[in-house]
Order: C-alpha cells, then sequence, then structure tokens
C-alpha cells in the first residue's frame, strides 16, 4: 500500500486541486495512477502521528477526491 506523506487526513483533503506527495512501497508495480482511483496509508510508525486510511482519485495527475 502506498505511503500518503502527509500528517492528517484533513490536510490530504486540503491538498484537493494538487499534485500527490506519496512513496510508493509496492514490490509488484506502481500503485499511483495519474487518472483513475487507489488507497493509501500514512503510518505511524514510520512517518509519526496517527494511522490513517484514503481513498483517492486522481485525474491527469491532480488530486481531485480523497474520501
Amino acid at each position: 500500500m502506498m505511503l500518503l506523506n502527509y500528517t492528517s487526513k484533513k490536510k490530504l483533503k486540503e491538498a484537493v486541486g494538487q499534485r500527490l506527495n506519496y512513496t510508493e512501497t509496492s514490490f509488484f508495480g506502481d500503485e499511483y495512477k495519474s487518472t483513475g482511483s487507489f488507497i493509501g496509508a500514512h503510518r505511524p510508525h514510520l512517518q509519526g502521528g496517527r494511522e490513517w486510511f484514503a481513498k483517492v482519485t486522481m485525474k491527469d495527475d491532480i488530486i481531485v477526491k480523497v474520501v
């Protein structure tokens, strides 16, 4: 699962309209999609803070929706 490099889900939602700040972690190929949806997480044992997950929808490398 890719890591979302935001301290909170609120901060990720505030980034709608911008490019995504993330880290790929999969051994099986990139999870990032320039257009489409995927699930990501904030992992506190790696990045500090609280753990949370989000479904991110992208269009042409821009965040359009976060759930």
